[in-house]
């Protein structure tokens, strides 16, 4: 397959160019996926200057590999590494992100999710069930006899950020002001953030640690049978929660217990649309919905890069050369369409049953919500289907230009 027009490979170099706002990339990225795995899987990206790994058993593999971390000043200085002062203007955002679960290594990662995890247990999850489907219903009620609706807005966004903010004991009268505070804050996370991007991030993150502050301090004198209350009174060893970490672990769940799942939905619903899926098939049984669920999150993943540093000088098997402090870069979603690891990997395939997607990534950072974000989907698909059995696209799905997060902007459908 020749390279899409977005991507400049050299092969025997492995240097790779990528222009990630050019829409023939970030709509189709998985077009340049086959290009990279065709010629060079594990390549260096010339715009961001590291290295990065497409292939399937690669990044599984350096997902946990030991030798890389979420963070590195826990083992150098800046000084020694060379890495600029933080700014000033990020103080806010940095702060929430000091504390996150997502960022921590071991042993300060081990003792936090120890204490989040035991308020996050799959028999709390599978309770939500009802409260799931209740809330998919209603919101389909709300449009069902307009016969037409833009999905994401109105059913997407709602369902995951109302079960989060259920979970963990927020008023969902608020969840207009959370989507608002994550999606601004979640713009850091892209490629060359601006310095406006910088500054609402950073006003977003102390909005949102001052409003969680609050609701904590009253969680204190009020507990409830909720996630924050479960967070400030568990207990390992004696020891509990600080209040950055609880205020940065809410923000975590609340920002990754939406966003992702907003995408997947929005991703998982035009797969079907577009690839003429019989919802009445797929959905027939259990065992079918979940096997369409894994599938539609091999295919149409919502996140496709998550980045290490590598701890230490690090020579790899295929003769790349790391130094403490280096950053690689993991693409998630290429591995997922490995022709190496499954057959004809650019086809949807519901019933496709290879082995397990990286979406959720792999090793100790594997994502603590992915059994929540499962039941969501789940639910909210196969009942949208059901309830709308005419469904289908009202215009072509606007792609956010976002990489490296892939979702829709909008999704406009008509029955």
């Amino acid at each position: 397959m020749p390279a899409p027009s977005a991507i400049a490979i050299t092969p025997s170099t492995r240097n790779v160019s990528i222009d990630v706002r050019n829409p023939a990339f970030y709509k189709n990225p998985l077009a340049s996926y086959a290009a990279l795995h065709a010629q060079c899987p594990s390549f260096f990206w010339e715009e961001p200057q590291q290295w990065y790994f497409a292939g399937y058993d690669q990044v599984n593999s350096l997902l946990r590999d030991r030798r890389f971390g979420r963070q590195i000043l826990h083992v150098a200085t800046r000084e020694e590494l060379g890495l600029p002062e933080p700014k000033p203007h990020l103080a806010d955002f940095d702060r929430l992100e000091a504390y996150s679960l997502l960022e921590l290594e071991p042993p300060a990662h081990t003792r936090l999710r120890t204490l989040v995890n035991r308020a996050f247990v799959s028999r709390q999850i599978e309770q939500l069930k009802p409260e799931i489907a209740a809330l998919s219903h209603s919101l389909i009620d709300g449009f069902e006899k307009d016969g037409e609706v833009e999905l994401l807005k109105t059913y997407a966004e709602i369902v995951p950020v109302t079960v989060i903010a259920r979970m963990l004991g927020v008023p969902v009268e608020m969840a207009p002001k959370l989507l608002d505070w994550s999606h601004r804050m979640v713009k850091m996370y892209v490629f060359n953030p601006t310095l406006e991007t910088e500054h609402d991030a950073n006003r977003a993150s102390a909005e949102f640690a001052d409003y969680l502050k609050g609701i904590i301090d009253w969680k204190r004198k009020n507990p409830a049978d909720d996630l924050l209350t479960h967070m400030i009174t568990t207990e390992k060893d004696g020891e509990r929660l600080s209040d950055d970490e609880l205020i940065s672990t809410a923000v975590l769940l609340l920002n990754a217990g939406h966003e992702a799942t907003v995408h997947q939905l929005g991703n998982a619903v035009r797969t079907l649309l577009e690839t003429g899926t019989s919802a009445r098939d797929v959905f027939s049984s259990d065992a079918a919905t979940e096997r369409t669920i894994e599938e539609c999150m091999r295919y149409a993943a919502p996140l496709h890069i998550f980045q290490r540093y590598a701890l230490s000088d690090i020579e790899l098997e295929d003769g790349i050369s790391l130094k403490k402090g280096d950053k690689i870069g993991l693409l998630l979603g290429a591995a997922n369409v490995d022709p190496k690891k499954f057959s004809d990997p650019l086809t949807f395939r519901p019933e496709r049953n290879e082995g397990a997607h990286v979406s959720f990534g792999a090793g100790l950072h594997f994502c603590i919500g992915a059994p929540l974000a499962r039941l969501e989907l789940k639910l909210s698909l196969p009942i949208l289907f059901e309830r709308l059995p005419d469904l289908r696209l009202k215009s072509e799905p606007q792609v956010k230009d976002s990489y490296h997060f892939h979702g829709l902007e909008r999704l406009e459908l008509e029955w």
